[in-house]
């Protein structure tokens, strides 16, 4: 299997382990990040499109690397799974790193407002 495609579905793997079972923020278990995802989906569309579109690339893959399966405007499959990885990365870290020590002090403090 080519090296970009086993790196993308890998980096999906490791970010799906990495919410459910490492640092079990389960972002990828609510709506409000699915909704979050349309919306990453529809302008990696609209960027990734205009940049890879095989008409005139700005940026072009080697074949021998990647399955060739193009989506949308001419979107390598590869660069969705590894815009997935990278988004709900950030995400997850950043749930992770700023959630309460204490999962009942935002009830407490959420009570003062």
């Amino acid at each position: 299997m080519p090296e970009y495609t086993v790196l993308s579905i890998l980096s999906v793997g490791v970010v799906l382990v990495l919410d459910r079972r490492i640092l079990r923020t389960r972002v990828t278990s609510r709506r409000q990040f699915w909704s979050a995802m349309a919306i990453v989906a529809f302008f990696q569309c609209l960027v990734d499109g205009w940049l890879t579109k095989l008409t005139a690339p700005i940026v072009e893959y080697s074949p021998s690397h990647m399955l060739g399966l193009r989506a949308p405007w001419d979107i390598p499959v590869e660069d969705f799974a590894f815009g997935f990885s990278m988004v709900t990365a950030t995400i997850v870290l950043w749930v992770h790193l700023t959630a309460p020590a204490d999962p009942r002090q935002d009830e407490r403090t959420s009570d003062r407002g």
